[in-house]
C-alpha cells in the first residue's frame, strides 16, 4: 500500500496534475526559453533542482518554521537553491546559461515551486515531499521539452542542434517566435485534453462492462 501511495504521488505530477498541462503553471518559463530543445532540457533540470532541494529541506524543517513567517523561509530556501543552480549553470554551460538569461534567476518567482512547499511540503514526511517534487518536476520538464522539441525541429529543422531536413527544408521562423510559442502550447494542451478525454471514457466503458458482468 505505501509503495502504491508513493507511486501515485510521483505520477500525479507527470500526468493527472501536470504542472503545464492541467495547472497550466510556469508559463513565463514555458514560453519564453522552449525555442530549442536543449534550453527546455537545462530549464527543466533547474528547476527540478529547485524544487526537489526546497521541497527536502521544508519537510525536514517543517515542524520548526513558525507559521507566521513561512511563506518568507520558504522563499529564502527557494532562492538559494536557485541561486546554486545559476551559478552552477553559468560555470559548466555558459552558452546556454546565457541564452536563459534571466530566467533562470526568476524561478524563484515560479508559482509552481512555492505552491508545492506551501500545499504540500510543509504537510507530509521528507520521502512524499521528495517524491511529489520529483513528479511535478519531471511533469514539467517533460512539457518543457514537448513544446521545445516541435518548436525547434519546425523552427529550425533540427534537434537537439542536429539537422534533420535537407537543404531544400524551409524553416518556419514563426515558431521559434513568441507567437510560434503560443500557438504551439495551445496545440499541445489541446492534444493533451484530448487524450485524458479519451481514457476516461475508455475507463467508464470499462467499468460498466464490468458491472454488466457482475
Amino acid at each position: 500500500m505505501k509503495d502504491q501511495n508513493a507511486y501515485e504521488e510521483f505520477i500525479k505530477g507527470v500526468w493527472r496534475d501536470n504542472p503545464v498541462f492541467v495547472q497550466v503553471l510556469g508559463m513565463c518559463p514555458m514560453l519564453a526559453v522552449t525555442n530549442s530543445a536543449i534550453n527546455a532540457i537545462v530549464m527543466g533540470a533547474a528547476t527540478l533542482f529547485v524544487l526537489v532541494g526546497s521541497s527536502f529541506l521544508v519537510a525536514s524543517f517543517k515542524n520548526l518554521i513558525p507559521k507566521q513567517v513561512r511563506i518568507s523561509l520558504y522563499v529564502i530556501i527557494i532562492a538559494t537553491f536557485v541561486t546554486v543552480a545559476d551559478y552552477t549553470l553559468l560555470a559548466l554551460l555558459p552558452k546556454v546559461h546565457k541564452e536563459l538569461g534571466a530566467f533562470i534567476p526568476l524561478i524563484v518567482a515560479n508559482c509552481m515551486i512555492l505552491g508545492r512547499q506551501e500545499a504540500f511540503a510543509s504537510r507530509h514526511s521528507i520521502r512524499f515531499a521528495v517524491l511529489d517534487a520529483l513528479g511535478m518536476s519531471s511533469g514539467f520538464m517533460l512539457a518543457l521539452l514537448a513544446l521545445g522539441s516541435v518548436r525547434e525541429i519546425l523552427g529550425s529543422g533540427s534537434l537537439f542542434n542536429v539537422p534533420l531536413f535537407g537543404a531544400d527544408f524551409e524553416p518556419w521562423v514563426i515558431m521559434i517566435l513568441p507567437p510560434g510559442g503560443f500557438l504551439t502550447l495551445g496545440l499541445l494542451l489541446l492534444f493533451f485534453n484530448w487524450v485524458t478525454a479519451r481514457r476516461a471514457a475508455f475507463l467508464e466503458q470499462v467499468a460498466a462492462a464490468e458491472r454488466e458482468g457482475l
